[in-house]
């Protein structure tokens, strides 16, 4: 399969995606995001593949979130055209937890924003010591899509959501948000192991176990939850708060650089 904005390769019974566009930090444009939908699509019906690890090129990032450049046009305050983009954003972040078969983020560098929440509803999530985990658009008004933190963290999750701090991978370790974190050298073959050995399982006990795991959740609300998050980022995207157009103004005056800048020096005094 050829694709723009993702590699897709195979390493024995395991299926390896890598969002390609490390120049931006690996951020979800649409492109990426179609391919990766596709991609792991290819993956649940493969017969040989049983185990999928999902990962970023360049080694700055797993990704740093949605592509804010691709999303700079867009009406504020247009309720219909935010609500069918979450619809799509949230349809794209639920792939790896819809996967009939296991899905292991490995997570170099920064993770963060849409990424984090991609990266949540990977089955495993492993690191190299020098990732960063943040969910970033807290700080620029911006809504969480798919707000599985609270099931992943518990409590932890009001921390990061209402403020927007970024934390290393040994802090994402402690609070449960990854479950192993390597030195930069070694995640590679660290998680590979680990894909290939769970890969030996039979297909069908991965399967009905992620599935039996999987309905847990439903049974104690999740996908409820799930929609009335969406609805909430939908409704917070379309509202224009001072900070937004303070941020707006700026990135549509003097670039997105600029506008991450002026944002990240209202928190800079209390860090």
């Amino acid at each position: 399969m050829s694709y723009e904005a993702i590699t897709y390769d195979f390493d024995e019974r395991v299926a390896v995606l890598t969002f390609n566009r490390p120049d931006k930090l690996n951020a979800f444009n649409q492109t990426m995001k179609n391919e990766v939908r596709d991609a792991i699509a290819a993956f649940s019906a493969d017969e040989e593949r049983r185990v999928l690890v999902i990962t970023g090129a360049g080694g700055r990032a797993f990704s740093a979130g949605y592509d804010l450049k691709e999303a700079g046009g867009q009406a504020r305050t247009d309720l219909s055209v935010w609500r069918a983009r979450m619809a799509d954003d949230f349809s794209f972040t639920r792939a790896p937890w819809d996967c009939g078969k296991p899905v292991i983020a490995m997570i170099e560098g920064h993770c963060l924003a849409g990424a984090l929440e991609f990266a949540q509803m990977c089955d495993i999530r492993y690191c190299s010591e020098g990732s960063t985990f943040g969910v970033v658009e807290t700080r620029f008004s911006a809504g969480v899509v798919t707000l599985a933190m609270p099931w992943i963290i518990g409590a932890r999750a009001r921390e990061m959501i209402l403020s927007g701090d970024t934390i290393g991978a040994e802090e994402a370790r402690q609070i449960g948000l990854v479950n192993r974190v390597f030195a930069k050298s070694e995640l590679r073959a660290e998680t590979m192991k680990r894909a290939k050995r769970m890969s030996q399982v039979a297909m069908a006990c991965l399967q009905w176990n992620k599935r039996a795991i999987n309905q847990t959740y439903e049974t104690m609300g999740f996908s409820t939850a799930m929609q009335y998050g969406v609805e909430a980022c939908t409704i917070l995207d379309s509202t224009v708060t001072p900070e937004y157009q303070e941020f707006s103004n700026r990135r549509r005056d003097e670039g997105l650089a600029a506008a991450i800048r002026w944002r990240d020096e209202q928190f800079r005094r209390y860090e």
